[in-house]
């Protein structure tokens, strides 16, 4: 039982510093924030339409901005971009933001995700070549 979750955490730890995981998080944390907050019931989302349905694209799409660079750290910027513009969208369509909490975690999250960079190994300085 305890090597299983030994080896368990050594796997998460390693899944965690490959990828951008944290950004991840909080922009899912931001999207599922935006999501809650316009919530209302499908009778009301219809008559009122794109209004309505407007809240559940931005945060479903906040989601999944922070789901997929989980899957393939390589496109990260493009998602995190992404997702930084519907947490700044999701101001205007839905409740302000999440009450400008999800906007904020939204913001937060994709600017981590552009800004995150793999792990170099130990010990190995970055070398700069400089062409004359």
């Amino acid at each position: 039982m305890l090597s299983r979750l030994r080896t368990g955490y050594v796997w998460f730890r390693a899944f965690r510093r490959t990828r951008p995981f944290w950004g991840g998080v909080w922009l899912v944390a931001g999207g599922w924030t935006v999501l809650k907050f316009s919530l209302s019931s499908l009778q009301l989302i219809v008559s009122t339409g794109f209004g309505g349905v407007a809240g559940y694209l931005v945060g479903g799409g906040m989601i999944l901005c922070g789901l997929i660079p989980l899957a393939l750290p390589a496109q990260r910027y493009t998602f995190g971009l992404i997702g930084v513009v519907l947490a700044v969208v999701s101001l205007v369509v839905s409740n302000l933001g999440g009450f400008l909490l999800g906007m904020a975690l939204g913001i937060l999250g994709g600017s981590m995700m552009v800004g995150w960079g793999a792990r170099r190994p130990r010990g190995r300085p970055a070398t700069v070549e400089v062409e004359v």
